[in-house]
């Protein structure tokens, strides 16, 4: 599966199944601090930021709570997948 996770102004495309709410804060807390010699936790290994992926094989969409406004070209894609019928899933959101 490949989904994007938006982190406010950023967003990653990302290979692996729809993380939970918990796994998606845990993900962007992951990639947004470059550590040199870090390796992936165990418990976020089944995630990988993908770098070329077709906007019609995304799967699924979580927003993050983050500083920044989410751009518009970030912002026009989870109108089309919303409008493909995927769920977008915020996860600032206590309903999630």
């Amino acid at each position: 599966m490949v989904g994007i996770l938006v982190l406010g102004d950023n967003h990653l495309i990302v290979r692996g199944p729809l993380p939970n709410r918990a796994t998606a804060l845990a993900l962007a807390r992951h990639w947004s601090l470059i550590q040199i010699g870090q390796t992936m936790p165990p418990t976020l290994d089944r995630w990988t930021i993908s770098t070329r992926e077709f906007r019609e094989n995304l799967e699924w969409a979580v927003i993050v709570p983050c500083d920044g406004e989410i751009s518009p070209a970030v912002a026009q894609l989870l109108a089309e997948l919303s409008g493909r019928g995927i769920t977008i899933h915020d996860a600032s959101s206590g309903n999630w």
